[in-house]
């Protein structure tokens, strides 16, 4: 994939667009693994072998791909100290810990609503 570079247009930033950063951008996040990624980093810093536990079901190559994703954007960091065996630390960063916030109130929504989702599913056939 090749990235755009943001031209500080409104073009740029507008979801709408199919070719625009923005919505580059929503994809890249907007995916299972990297919400839960975000959500289990909170404002903590994790091990990659303390995430896979955290993130259950991820599999190995997911949470690589989706850790080097979220440092390619910007939105998490990765620490890699010389020791042996390496160890390796994932962080939020500034912009992260913004998201992080629109995280946590997307799992307060299912939290509140899980209940009525669950019984719309049932009253639909699956």
């Amino acid at each position: 994939m090749v990235t755009k570079q943001f031209s500080d247009s409104a073009d740029e930033a507008d979801l709408r667009r199919a070719d625009s950063l923005a919505r580059e951008i929503f994809s890249d996040v907007a995916n299972k693994w990297a919400l839960l990624i975000i959500e289990a980093l909170g404002d903590r810093t994790l091990r990659f072998s303390e995430l896979r536990t955290e993130v259950e079901g991820i599999s190995h190559k997911m949470l690589t791909q989706n850790l080097r994703m979220l440092e390619r954007n910007g939105l998490a960091e990765r620490t890699a100290h010389p020791t042996v065996p390496p160890r390796v630390e994932y962080t939020l960063t500034g912009p992260g810990r913004g998201l992080l916030a629109t995280v946590d109130a997307m799992c307060e929504w299912t939290h509140r609503h899980i209940a009525d989702i669950d019984e719309a599913r049932r009253r639909f056939g699956g």
